[in-house]
């Protein structure tokens, strides 16, 4: 990751009231905490070069309004075609287009290409592009535009 990214990120950090901050860009990770004391809160940076395993994943607190049943996302998760999974790499809102009057960056049955953005999401008013890690077709989308998305959640299915 980028010296200029990390140095922004830990801009925001500071001007937030947020106490930690993950961001996670392929295999890299870059977490910024503060910890309290009595003088003014210094964000820590931890760089990480290696994926974090799936155990040590935050637990994930449920929303406010209650999302599917049970039943429903079991019926979901059996329909998800096989593929490879693009996950969330943050905590935010999430937009299939760059506007709410432009078309969708893509389509289920469009082919990309990695690298090529497939959303965004909006993260303490930043807009994160979304890139395919892989190449292929696009065989499921599982995220409306405007729908809150947690870290580490399936939002694509590319075959």
């Amino acid at each position: 990751m980028d010296l200029r990214k990390i140095k922004a990120l830990i801009e925001l950090l500071e001007k937030s009231s947020l106490s930690e901050l993950e961001i996670k860009e392929g295999e890299e990770t870059v977490r910024l905490a503060r910890h309290s004391s009595m003088a003014a809160p210094a964000p820590v940076v931890h760089h990480v070069s290696a994926p974090m395993p799936a155990t040590e994943a935050p637990a994930r607190v449920p929303a406010a309004n209650p999302g599917p049943s049970a039943e429903a996302v079991g019926k979901s998760t059996r329909s998800v075609p096989d593929g490879h999974t693009v996950r969330s790499p943050m905590v935010g809102t999430f937009y299939a287009s760059p506007s709410p009057e432009a078309a969708p960056y893509v389509r289920i049955g469009q082919t990309v290409k990695a690298g090529d953005t497939i959303g965004i999401i909006e993260a303490m008013k930043m807009f994160n592009p979304i890139e395919a890690d892989v190449s292929g077709t696009v065989t499921t989308i599982l995220v409306q535009p405007g729908q809150a998305i947690e870290f580490d959640e399936a939002m694509f299915i590319i075959s």
